[in-house]
């Protein structure tokens, strides 16, 4: 049985032992989980996300029902859109706090593009949005 502390367990992801998926939320995109799912017993979630090359999105609006989303890019670049807050492109280096609910949509990146998310809880649901 694995311990807890705090109803969390220990847990370490290395990049080497990673391995990207293509089954999460968007197709144009590739995820590789931290297991910091498991390890807080679905309290929060994180996971690397890449970009699968040649592949647009097709920038639809939507929104989650979740009480935390961070974005953290690690290479390349990508376009969101915010609701009040219009277009912005996070590189290298940025990071960004995407409150409960807002709507948003990913517009364009670069092929290279990779980011950290960590949410909480872990699973949540995304609902389809009108332009705002």
């Amino acid at each position: 049985m694995t311990k807890l502390w705090k109803n969390q367990a220990f847990t370490i992801s290395h990049a080497d032992d990673g391995k990207f998926e293509g089954a999460g939320l968007r197709a144009f995109f590739e995820y590789r989980d931290l297991g910091i799912k498991n390890a807080t017993q679905g309290k929060f979630g994180a996971h690397v996300i890449r970009a699968v090359p040649g592949i647009e999105s097709p920038g639809a609006w939507h929104s989650h029902n979740l009480d935390f989303q961070m974005v953290y890019v690690t290479k390349g670049w990508v376009v969101f859109e915010y609701e009040g807050q219009g277009e912005h492109i996070l590189r290298e280096g940025s990071c960004v706090l995407q409150p409960p609910g807002i709507k948003h949509r990913e517009c364009h990146h670069s092929d290279d593009m990779e980011l950290i998310e960590i949410i909480s809880p872990a699973e949540f649901d995304t609902l389809d949005e009108t332009a705002p």
